[in-house]
């Protein structure tokens, strides 16, 4: 289908998803359709992107429920592949993208951004897209994906779109519907922290001393653990240094069972 449009010279559009679909991700899809005359949606819960306490069993599915947002937005074609056809007993190859995947995310989460640009590019070698559409919530993956492509010589253009957030803050993300009552109360702190390491750095304020600044207040907020807050060069991901550059605050905590992440650009 994908080469019938793309002979007819219809531009295509790829948004790729692990599918509990919300309102980023609908977003996504959204601004997919500025850009090309076809948009197609992948849904797949990729496996090798998870550790080996982490929430694949539960993960949040919903693929009837996600395909009617999908019709109902427009979106012309909904890919989803069984784990069988995207890793085959005989598979053995694996993109790792060294240096940038080692670190924050990937330090925490050891073979996570293995499995995220196994998966990407195999998505964008079926799919052959003009452009693939990814959130900016999810910020070093972002940076990966497109280093992957510049390294492999993919041509797909990489678009990111800025992170959809609920009123009081907190970036859309599938794993919210884990959090509890009161730690949905609390959650928004993270969005308000990462805000106030960058107005810091804005006066001036050390980077290093105001990411422990940043960790300190969230567990004051009632997170229960930080994983990290970093700030770093919005392209290389090299530590920040300074307003000659541009730059990105990140940060990963706990509360309860649930592992929240958010960035905020330092403009």
């Amino acid at each position: 289908q994908l080469r019938r449009w793309r002979q007819d010279g219809d531009m295509l559009a790829l948004v790729p998803t692990m599918g509990a679909l919300h309102d980023g991700h609908l977003t996504l899809v959204r601004h997919a359709r500025t850009l090309a005359e076809r948009v197609c949606v992948s849904l797949f819960v990729n496996p090798t992107q998870f550790g080996p306490n982490e929430d694949l069993a539960v993960y949040l599915r919903d693929e009837s429920g996600d395909a009617a947002k999908l019709a109902a937005l427009g979106a012309d074609l909904l890919f989803v592949p069984a784990v069988e056809e995207m890793y085959p007993p005989e598979s053995l190859t694996r993109v790792t993208v060294p240096g940038l995947g080692d670190m924050l995310e990937g330090e925490y989460r050891p073979g996570f951004f293995t499995g995220v640009a196994t998966v990407v590019c195999k998505l964008l070698l079926q799919a052959l897209p003009d452009v693939a559409v990814f959130g900016e919530k999810d910020y070093q993956q972002l940076l990966v994906v497109r280093r992957m492509c510049a390294d492999l010589c993919i041509s797909t253009r990489i678009e990111g779109v800025s992170t959809v957030r609920e009123a009081d803050g907190l970036a859309l993300s599938s794993r919210n519907a884990y959090l509890s009552a009161e730690e949905r109360q609390v959650a928004p702190a993270l969005y308000r922290t990462l805000s106030g390491v960058v107005a810091g750095l804005r006066d001036g304020a050390d980077p290093i001393e105001r990411a422990a600044w940043g960790e300190a207040e969230l567990l004051r907020a009632g997170f229960d653990e930080v994983d990290y807050v970093a700030v770093r060069d919005s392209e290389t991901f090299a530590p920040w240094p300074g307003p000659s550059r541009p730059g990105r605050v990140l940060a990963a905590a706990r509360i309860g069972r649930t592992r929240l992440i958010d960035n905020v650009a330092v403009a």
